[in-house]
C-alpha cells in the first residue's frame, strides 16, 4: 500500500484490517446493491461547465448550517457502532470533525454516549434519532442530547424496518460482545442478541416504531426546541410535507443504499426535492460522495451541504482520528480545486449553470448553431 491520495482508497485498507463481519456491515447495501452502485455512478453523469478568466486567488468555502458557521459544506453523517472500526470510535470522529471546523452527526446506535462525545471538547454536533416504541426512551434521549450541547436532531424516517442486507444475514451480524449501544445501556436496550439472520434486523424489529408518521415530527417539536432535520426524503411530495410539518431542513438520503434497493441515487433525487422546498428550508445530501467534484455537483443542484458516511468508518478503521482528518482534508482540498477551476470564489457563486446533467434537455440543437 502506497500513500493514500484519495478518499476511496481507504475502503481497501479497511477491508484488509477489519473482521469480515464488521467490514461487510459497513460496506454493504440492500439486496442487489443496485442503488449502492448508482449512488456513485450517478455523479459521473454530471459534467462541468467551467467559467474561465475569473480572479480565483481567494476562495471562500465557509457556510452556515442552521445558523452555525462551519469551514466547508462537508459534514459527517451518522454511522453506527464506530468502535467496531477503531477502539476510539466516535471520540476520534468527534475530534477530527472539530479540528476540521465542521459538524459531526452522532448516531443513536453509537458505541459512545452523547455525554462521552460531548466530553471530547468543543464542536458543533447533531444527534441522529431513531424513534423507539417506548416514547419515554425517545424523550429521555433527546433531552440528554440537548443537555450535552447537541444543536439539532436528524430524524431518520426511512427505517420502519431494517433493509435486507444479505451480507449481514450470511454473517449473522451482531454487535461484538465487548461493545454496546452506549446511549441505551442503562435502559437494557444496549445489547444485541445473536439471531438466525441479522442481529441488528431483529433488534430493529423489536424496538423501532413502525407507526412513525408525520404527526410524530410534530410531537418531537413539542418535546424539544432543537431544530429537526428530516433524514431520508427522496421525493417532492415528502419535501413539501416536511416543510409544512415544521422541519428545519431536509437530508436527501437513501440511507447509504441500505434500505430500499432501486431507489434513485440521492444526487438524482436532489433537484426534485430542492425545487419542492422552494428555498424555505435548506436541503442537504448524503450518499456516494467521495470526491470534491461530488460536493460541487451537489451544491450546483441546490444542496446547502453534504454529509459523508462510509469514508469516515473506512478511514477510522485504517488510521483512527488521523484517517478521518485526512478524509476531511482531502475532500476540502479537492472541493477548493473544483471551485477554483470552475471559476467560483464562494458557495453562492456555484450555480446550476456550472454543470450539465445527462437528464438535462440540450440548450441548443446542434443545427441551430450557425457555422462561422
Amino acid at each position: 500500500m502506497g500513500e493514500i491520495t484519495n478518499v476511496s482508497e481507504y475502503e481497501n485498507v479497511a477491508k484488509q484490517k477489519l473482521p469480515k463481519m464488521v467490514f461487510d456491515y459497513y460496506a454493504s447495501g440492500a439486496e442487489d446493491e443496485w442503488t449502492l452502485q448508482e449512488n456513485r455512478n450517478a455523479f459521473s453523469r454530471i459534467l462541468f461547465r467551467p467559467r474561465i478568466l475569473i480572479d480565483v486567488s481567494r476562495i471562500d468555502m465557509t457556510t452556515t448550517v442552521l445558523g452555525f458557521k462551519i469551514s466547508m459544506p462537508i459534514m459527517i453523517a451518522p454511522t453506527a457502532m464506530q468502535k467496531m472500526a477503531h477502539p476510539e470510535g466516535e471520540y476520534a470522529t468527534a475530534r477530527a470533525a472539530s479540528a476540521a471546523g465542521t459538524i459531526m452527526t452522532l448516531s443513536s446506535w453509537a458505541t459512545s454516549s452523547v455525554e462521552e462525545v460531548a466530553s471530547t471538547g468543543p464542536g458543533i454536533r447533531f444527534f441522529q434519532l431513531y424513534v423507539y416504541k417506548d416514547r419515554n426512551v425517545v424523550a429521555q434521549l433527546v433531552r440528554r442530547a440537548e443537555r450535552a450541547g447537541f444543536k439539532a436532531i436528524a430524524l431518520t424516517v426511512d427505517t420502519p424496518r431494517l433493509g435486507r442486507r444479505e451480507a449481514d444475514i450470511k454473517n449473522r451480524f451482531v454487535l461484538p460482545p465487548f461493545l454496546s449501544l452506549k446511549n441505551f445501556e442503562g435502559l437494557d436496550l444496549g445489547k444485541m442478541d445473536q439471531a438466525n439472520d441479522s442481529g441488528l434486523a431483529s433488534y430493529v424489529a423489536g424496538q423501532i416504531d413502525r407507526t412513525l408518521s408525520w404527526k410524530d415530527v410534530k410531537w418531537l417539536q413539542t418535546i424539544t426546541s432543537l431544530p429537526i432535520l428530516v433524514k431520508g426524503v427522496l421525493t417532492a411530495e415528502d419535501a413539501r410535507i416536511a416543510v409544512q410539518s415544521g422541519a428545519a431542513g431536509i437530508i436527501v438520503s437513501n440511507h447509504g443504499a441500505r434500505q430500499l434497493d432501486y431507489v434513485p441515487a440521492t444526487i438524482s433525487a436532489l433537484e426534485e426535492v430542492v425545487k419542492a422546498a422552494q428555498g424555505r428550508i435548506p436541503v442537504f445530501l448524503d450518499g456516494g460522495v467521495r470526491r470534491g467534484t461530488d460536493v460541487f455537483k451537489a451544491l450546483a443542484l441546490g444542496a446547502s451541504g453534504i454529509f459523508i458516511g462510509r469514508p469516515v468508518v473506512f478511514s477510522l478503521a485504517a488510521e483512527g482520528e488521523v484517517g478521518v482528518r485526512k478524509v476531511l482534508q482531502m475532500l476540502r482540498e479537492e472541493f477548493e480545486m473544483t471551485m477554483t477551476l470552475s471559476g467560483c470564489r464562494s458557495l453562492k457563486e456555484i450555480t446550476r449553470e456550472h454543470i450539465v446533467a445527462d437528464w438535462d434537455t440540450p440548450r441548443t440543437h446542434p443545427r441551430a448553431i450557425p457555422r462561422l
